[in-house]
């Protein structure tokens, strides 16, 4: 019964947290398509590689940090259970937030027409190609 609960909580927040942003998956399984589909140049290609990494290890922390609080609270009273809920959605609105940044990263680097492509293709599965200012990198 707690294990369903527990699974209840936390797909809740999964789906209740849907997001609009059009990322590009840096750092997932479509690193290749992403140099493919944008003709990355090599600066680019060694970017996405070492932001690729970077990524990984910021999110391995969190999903450490996630495997921790379940663990902790297998046990747990319904109640105990909410506020758990709670702290595992900041820890996955944190991997999010990873991935918007290290995106933007990327992003930043793209010529005009890289980024008409995104957003041309943004468009065409209905989200919102977050906007970049080129100096993003620059900071």
């Amino acid at each position: 019964m707690k294990k369903t609960l527990l699974f209840i909580f936390l797909f809740s927040f999964i789906f209740s947290s849907a997001q609009m942003d059009c990322t590009l998956g840096v750092g997932g399984k479509d690193d290749e398509t992403i140099i493919e589909v944008f003709q990355l140049n090599e600066e680019q290609k060694e970017n996405l590689k070492n932001w690729s990494a970077e990524l990984k290890v910021r999110n391995m922390y969190l999903k450490d940090k996630a495997k921790l609080l379940l663990k902790k609270h297998q046990e747990s009273p319904p109640s105990a259970l909410m506020e758990m809920s709670y702290e595992y959605r900041q820890i996955l609105d944190s991997m999010r937030s990873n991935i918007r940044l290290i995106d933007r990263r990327l992003l930043g680097t793209f010529n005009q027409k890289q980024y008409d492509l995104y957003v041309e293709l943004c468009g065409m599965i209905s989200l919102s190609p977050m906007r970049v200012d080129n100096s993003f990198n620059e900071k």
